[in-house]
Formats: structure tokens, sequence, C-alpha cells
């Protein structure tokens, strides 16, 4: 299944911003938006603690990591839970969740109580909430809005989401370099209070709720089957799984780039982190615009990815490196929004919880393998190298899904013939 529109250019611009004239869809973005600002805030405050903490970039690894451990080994689990489940109201809990998992934090670091093991029991907790919130705020999407709308609004979340991201590191640095990271714990607790008012005040007659799951057995075994047996699922979710556990590895690399490399103190990692950002809000326009995705697209968009990348890691100084990261802001969203498009349209509406599941599970789950793995290679071969694995990953995966497929394509042609006798 492709998503492919041929209608007329001024068709094609008022079904690229459709979706902004949905009134569900504009609570929920304005509500996520300010959550990111939060977020982002509360990720440049925690990999600069654990730097501050540690002096190590393979340290800041397990930390990463262990925030996406959960999803690593319970993914699957929770998208089916968020297919029997009421989505909206599961989301509800998650972000009252998430408000209570950041005031804590936040208590903890102003009496100086925050220790390295504290700070990963909390990674672990903000994780197995992460369980059911990724799925859930993914497939969410999809009830809002209209099927016609649906390639439209990803790629609108995808932007929205950069624009906040782009005053959350910003800020980060500034309130760090002043004020200390408390203060970034504390916003981040006080954002989640938009996403709960934006979800409680949606219209739900107004939603395409899917149908939800009835309990059976062997339920996980059939998403995953599903995933197997439909190419525009498989090949992208083989594309997320590789470049999930070895290039979307930015907390890592970029903070060991701007403080090894460059010399850079927490403005520098924060802008570094800012740049991409602006990146990622040029990437979620043209993938809004982008009005037809297949695997053969994405794929494309793997190698430019990592060819980015590679070109960042072996930038010669920092406002070239600044520059260069623009440019895998923009790969890395238009990546990520297409391979999520893809993925929602061509699963059914039962199933895509579980979709949406397996692909946190690669995208972020393997940041449990991949974070200190590329915190490793930083720590051996220095900050570069730990951008060039990740570079060289994504470039590898979008080169060869296209030989994947035609080796599956050559199977299947031959499979009847073996089965006539002949």
């Amino acid at each position: 299944m492709k998503a492919d529109c041929r209608a007329d250019p001024g068709a094609r611009r008022r079904g690229s911003f459709a979706s902004l004239r949905n009134r569900n869809y504009r609570l929920f973005s304005i509500g996520q938006s300010t959550s990111v600002v939060g977020n982002w805030m509360q990720n440049i405050a925690i990999g600069w603690l654990t730097l501050e903490l540690t002096h190590s970039g393979t340290v800041l690894g397990i930390v990463t990591g262990a925030r996406y451990l959960p999803i690593l080994l319970l993914g699957a689990w929770g998208g089916l839970v968020v297919d029997r489940h009421d989505t909206r109201r599961l989301l509800l809990l998650t972000q009252v969740a998430f408000a209570v998992q950041a005031a804590l934090l936040t208590v903890l670091s102003l009496t100086g109580l925050l220790t390295l093991p504290l700070l990963i029991a909390f990674m672990l907790g903000l994780g197995f909430t992460n369980v059911f919130d990724n799925p859930a705020r993914q497939k969410l999407i999809g009830e809002l809005v209209s099927p016609a709308e649906l390639t439209s609004a990803i790629a609108l979340n995808s932007t929205f989401i950069n624009t906040a991201k782009l005053a959350g590191p910003g800020i980060a640095g500034s309130v760090i370099a002043t004020l200390g990271v408390a203060p970034c714990f504390a916003l981040d607790t006080l954002s989640f209070l938009a996403v709960i008012l934006s979800l409680l005040r949606l219209r739900t007659a107004e939603m395409f709720p899917a149908e939800r799951e009835k309990r059976a057995q062997g339920q996980i075994r059939a998403g995953l089957a599903y995933i197997r047996r439909t190419p525009d699922l498989l090949y992208p979710m083989i594309m997320v799984y590789v470049t999930g556990v070895l290039t979307w590895e930015f907390p890592v690399s970029l903070p060991l780039l701007t403080t090894s490399v460059f010399r850079a103190g927490p403005m520098g990692y924060g802008a570094a982190m800012a740049v991409m950002s602006v990146g990622g809000v040029l990437g979620g326009l043209v993938a809004v615009r982008r009005q037809r995705l297949t695997t053969r697209s994405l794929s494309v968009s793997a190698v430019i990815w990592g060819a980015l990348i590679c070109a960042a890691a072996l930038a010669p100084n920092l406002p070239v490196a600044m520059v260069l990261l623009v440019f895998v802001g923009s790969a890395s969203i238009t990546f990520n929004s297409s391979a999520k498009t893809l993925m929602q349209i061509s699963a059914v509406p039962q199933m895509r919880g579980r979709v949406l599941s397996i692909w946190s599970i690669g995208w972020l789950g393997g940041t449990v393998i991949g974070g200190p793995a590329v915190g490793a290679v930083g720590a051996a071969w220095g900050a570069r190298g730990a951008l060039l694995v990740g570079g060289l990953a994504a470039a590898g995966a979008g080169l060869a899904v296209p030989a994947l497929k035609l080796l599956g394509r050559a199977s299947r042609h031959r499979s009847p013939r073996r089965g006539t006798g002949h």
C-alpha cells in the first residue's frame, strides 16, 4: 500500500495542511509541543549532569540506554495494551505519571540527593511509562484525523515537535549555565499540564477511534507475523531498527563532539541540538509536501541522511559542524516522519498499536544497545568515530533494503515453480 496523491498542485498544497482544520488535532499539537519544550530541557539537563558526575561517554550511553530498556523488553506488550484500550484515557495516565516522575527528579536535584544510581532508576521508570505512551501517542494521531488527513497530520506533528525542540535545548543551555539543572526538571514538570489539558478538551464525538482488539491468545505473535508478511511494513522496519540502534544516538554523540572535539560548554551542546531542530522543522515541511511514499523513497532518505552525518563527523570546526547539523536534522525528520507515515497507512487500524510499538522498540529501545556501543566507540575512537558509525549504518541500511527486496521477489517467483513438480 502506498501513499500517492496526484491531484492538481493547488489541491496538493491544501492537502498538505488539511489536518490543521481539525480542532482536536490542533489542540493536541499545541499541548504536545509545549511538553516537548520541557522534555528536551530535561534531556539536555540529564546528559549534562551525567557528564558532570562521571566525565564518561560510556556512562552517558548507559544512562541514556536505561531510559529505553523497558521499551526493548516490554514494547510489544505495550502496543497490545494500546490496541485493547481507549487511547485518549491511556495517554492521560501516562502524562500524569510523567509529571510525577519529573517532580520527583526536581526535588532530588534541589536537595542534592540525586546520585548516578538514582538517575538510572529514574530513567528506567521513565522508560516503563514510555512503553505505553509512545505507541498510544502515535496511534492517537490517526484517531484525531480522517484517513485522508493522516499523512499531513504525521508530517506536521514532526514539524511542531521540532519547532518546540528549537526552544528546549537553547533554554536548557542558558538555565544550566546560570541556575543549574534543577530548574530544567521543574519546568518539565509544569509542561505536562499542557498535554493533560489538551487531552481533557478533546471532542470525543469528532474522533475516529479504531476498533479495539479483543483479548485472545497469541496476539503479539500475530502482530509480528503481520509485519513480516507486509512488505511496506517489513522493509521500513528493517531500516528503522538499524538506524535506531546505531544512528539515532545524538544524545550520546553530540555532547562528546561539542565537549571533547570543539571544547564548547553546555551552550555549545544546546546550540548543536537547536540547529538540528531547525533542520528538523525544514525536514518536516518537506515531508508534509511529499505526495508519494514508497520503500524506495525511504531508502534514498536513509542514504542521504547517512552521508550528511558522515560529513558532520569530519567537519573541521564548530561553525562548519553546526551548518551540517542543520541538514542532518532535516534528513533525520524526513526519514523518521516518512517511515512512520508509511507504516501507519500500511497497517490496518486495529494493528497500529502493535506496529508502532515494534517501531518504538527499534527506534527508541535500540538505544539500550546502541547508546553504550556508540559511547564506547566515542571513548575508544573519539566523537568523530561515534558519528561516523551512525552515518555509515544509515547509508548501509538504505542501500541494503532494495537488494533485500529483490531477493524476496526472486524467492517468491521461484517458490511456485518448485511446487508444480515440473
